[in-house]
């Protein structure tokens, strides 16, 4: 079983991510992190007491990882595509208290677990790519340690819903399925993935995309 997480906005830079949350939530992200084996950097939002949303880039002060970096960020040019053409959130996360099972089942569509800061397990494909380019969640398993989100800065932004566009809606949620996701999604037929989050903010309800 696999419970979604967070959504991450998969940026050029970390500024560039943190303009663009500005611009369209009127607030400024205030808790950051990095990923030393990652060779990223980040900044999280609280969506309320189970999910949190991520904004994550290069960090362009880190050695380089051992492996292809998680989001798709060693492609910088289709990043930076991405971005240009207004396609900015770009992925997701689902926890799993048991991701050996869950990539057993599902590696090929997922990938392989590695071991992170010392501190929880991530499926990362082969190629550092997003699955099936973000339509299905990267997968997460840090044990029994407290969820990220009630460790963040509460700045009342909230998750009303989460919405991906898709050429083949039904093949999506039949992954969706087989994955035994909870609280996944709605998806819709598009012409193009895309995801989007209808948030309720200090200012009223925004859209981000």
């Amino acid at each position: 079983m696999l419970q979604f997480d967070h959504l991450t906005i998969v940026a050029p830079s970390l500024d560039e991510g943190i303009e663009h949350l500005r611009s369209s939530l009127d607030i400024d992200a205030l808790n950051g992190a990095t990923h030393v084996d990652m060779g990223t950097h980040n900044r999280r939002v609280r969506l309320g007491e189970r999910f949190y949303l991520e904004i994550i880039a290069m960090d362009p002060a880190a050695p380089p990882p051992k492996g292809p970096r998680w989001f798709g960020l060693d492609q910088a040019k289709a990043v930076r595509s991405n971005w240009s053409e207004g396609f900015r959130l770009g992925a997701w996360g689902a926890r799993t208290y048991d991701i050996d099972k869950v990539l057993t089942a599902h590696g090929q569509l997922l990938g392989t677990k590695r071991w992170l800061e010392n501190a929880f397990y991530f499926s990362v494909l082969s190629d550092g790519e997003l699955p099936m380019g973000g339509a299905l969640p990267c997968v997460i398993d840090d044990g029994d340690a407290p969820l990220t989100s009630r460790g963040l800065i509460d700045q009342h932004v909230r998750l009303r819903e989460f919405v991906i566009e898709h050429p083949q809606p039904a093949e999506i949620l039949s992954l969706y399925d087989a994955l035994r996701i909870v609280e996944p999604p709605r998806v819709t037929k598009g012409q193009r993935l895309r995801l989007s989050a209808l948030l309720d903010t200090p200012s009223g309800l925004k859209v981000l995309s």
